[in-house]
């Protein structure tokens, strides 16, 4: 894989993100995830998978640029890749924690989600959140929901009309993550936070997830033929002529950087 690492420490995996400097998420990340998830599902050596990034880098959200570059050709394959990993990753039986090192925008903000317990680092470029009205961009119906269900529909609602970023603090206040606490402590509390969850035997941890968590499982647990209309949807609203306009100024900004 050449955009994650897969680090075993006894009966634990860590996915670490190591995508460029910023971690952004195309392609080739997605299928790399996928195929991680796939393969320590089946592994009966590992207990439990924390999935985590670089210090002060989880990652930056989608990477737009490649997205613009690729046009409709692209658009398909790659949200095909980002629900599956959204399915795999709810379905996963096995306890999944969320090392979430640094900002975590958009994009980033819904993998984190998936992960079962979330722990963030603070810093004042740390962020958290769905912003993609600065940029009049559409959030993907199925992101949506999966926002809402931890948000609430009507604080999801505000916080994407105001495209509002969260810091660690004011996230584990929003009801998105779990816990935060410094960069250096990350990791390490994931990995006891983990330790616990593998104490219990996993048939019943698998359960009581999938019992626990059934609205989720309702709002990914979607057919394939729901899923292709929700990426046409998608593919169509993201192809206007003004939204095409934002994409293009912002990938120019990007450029000047």
């Amino acid at each position: 894989m050449d955009t994650v690492q897969i680090h075993r420490k006894k009966s634990q995996a860590i996915i670490e993100i190591d995508n460029g400097k910023v971690n952004a998420i195309n392609l080739p990340l997605l299928q790399d995830l996928n195929e991680a998830f796939a393969q320590l599902q089946f592994d009966e050596t590992v207990k439990g998978v924390i999935l985590t990034g670089r210090p002060n880098c989880f990652s930056a959200g989608l990477d737009i640029v490649s997205l613009a570059m690729g046009g409709v050709e692209l658009a398909g394959p790659f949200w095909r890749a980002y629900f599956q990993l959204c399915q795999k990753m709810i379905r996963f039986p096995k306890p999944l924690v969320g090392a979430i090192t640094g900002y975590a925008p958009a994009g980033a903000t819904i993998l984190a989600l998936m992960t079962d317990y979330k722990i963030m680092a603070r810093g004042p470029k740390h962020v958290f959140g769905m912003h993609e009205f600065k940029m009049n961009l559409q959030i993907p119906e199925l992101l949506c929901h999966i926002y809402a269900y931890y948000a609430g529909e009507k604080n999801a609602w505000l916080a994407v009309q105001q495209a509002r970023l969260f810091q660690a603090d004011e996230a584990v206040q929003a009801g998105l993550i779990n816990e935060a606490t410094e960069v250096d402590e990350v990791l390490p509390k994931a990995e006891a936070y983990l330790k616990k969850l593998m104490y219990v035997t996993p048939r019943v941890y698998a359960d009581s997830k999938r019992y626990l968590t059934r609205q989720l499982h309702q709002i990914v647990d979607l057919s394939d033929e729901r899923i292709e209309e929700m990426i046409a949807e998608h593919i169509e609203a993201s192809n206007t002529p003004e939204a095409q306009m934002m994409v293009k100024m912002f990938v120019e900004q990007l450029k000047k950087k």
